[in-house]
């Protein structure tokens, strides 16, 4: 069900399942936000549009080529002057997916789901690494590829489940000296190493490899804790396979239980 744009909020299913709102609650939220009435609306869509109002929340299914800031531009002339706007966790520029946005009292909620598991379908392409780890960089290594046994590469991935240390990408927001990384990658400081952290992988899966014109390209979904940066991840498989390797496409499917599928999809 879409509702008109001030309403479309999308929570997850298994809350409205269970019919814990009273009636007299969404009356009173309905009211609260303007006294719109949707005779229309069944019981569970009612339920739907109290979720609205009493979570405060949006989910966002991401284009490409804008960031996560865009998102919540487009978003703010929806709601009144001044109501704030966040979200829990951003996405890079030419990724696409899932992002849980928090409006109004909404937003004090962003920190908890910030910390939620999140899967990720991931193109990694083999023969290629850049400074970004991904194909927004500049290419810092390339090397033939005209096969890949997929056997090999699904015990490569399989054998990189768990908890792992590994750099964070230089075009990333950790902060060294009070800087994110990304102002001294763009300045060229050679004097600044990225540093390691600790990542997890919950669960990953090979689902497709095709290899043509000296590439290959491995579709892999990953489960993932949170502060796991997959351009890490994805550079650190091409590492055990003594291959360059960078991330060529990323979608994040889920944030905890949110799913993109019940997402609302905004023009790039």
């Amino acid at each position: 069900m879409l509702l008109p744009s001030h309403f479309t909020f999308f929570i997850h299913n298994s809350i409205l399942s269970k019919n814990i709102i009273p009636r007299n609650k969404c009356a009173i939220a309905i009211h609260a936000c303007g006294g719109v009435a949707i005779p229309a609306l069944s019981y569970v869509e009612r339920l739907h549009l109290c979720e609205l109002y009493m979570e405060n929340l949006l989910l966002i299914d991401k284009p490409p080529g804008i960031t996560s800031y865009d998102v919540i531009r487009r978003l703010k002339p929806r709601f009144p002057k001044g109501t704030k706007i966040g979200h829990a966790g951003t996405l890079d520029p030419q990724a696409t997916g899932l992002m849980i946005i928090g409006v109004g009292p909404g937003t004090k909620k962003l920190n908890s789901y910030l910390k939620l598991p999140k899967i990720y379908e991931a193109e990694v392409l083999f023969g290629v690494k850049t400074d970004s780890g991904d194909l927004d960089g500049k290419i810092m290594e390339e090397k033939t590829v005209e096969r890949l046994d997929s056997t090999i590469l699904g015990d490569a991935i399989s054998k990189m489940v768990g908890k792992i240390r590994l750099a964070v990408p230089m075009y990333s927001a950790v902060k060294i000296g009070g800087q994110p990384l990304y102002k001294y990658a763009r300045r060229g400081a050679a004097t600044v190493t990225a540093p390691e952290k600790e990542m997890e992988i919950k669960s990953a899966k090979l689902h497709d490899l095709q290899c043509a014109s000296g590439r290959c390209v491995a579709n892999v979904t990953l489960e993932v804790a949170s502060g796991t940066y997959i351009r890490s991840i994805a550079e650190e498989l091409g590492r055990r396979l003594g291959l360059p390797a960078t991330l060529q496409n990323l979608r994040r499917m889920s944030i905890g239980e949110f799913k993109v599928e019940d997402a609302e999809k905004i023009m790039p």
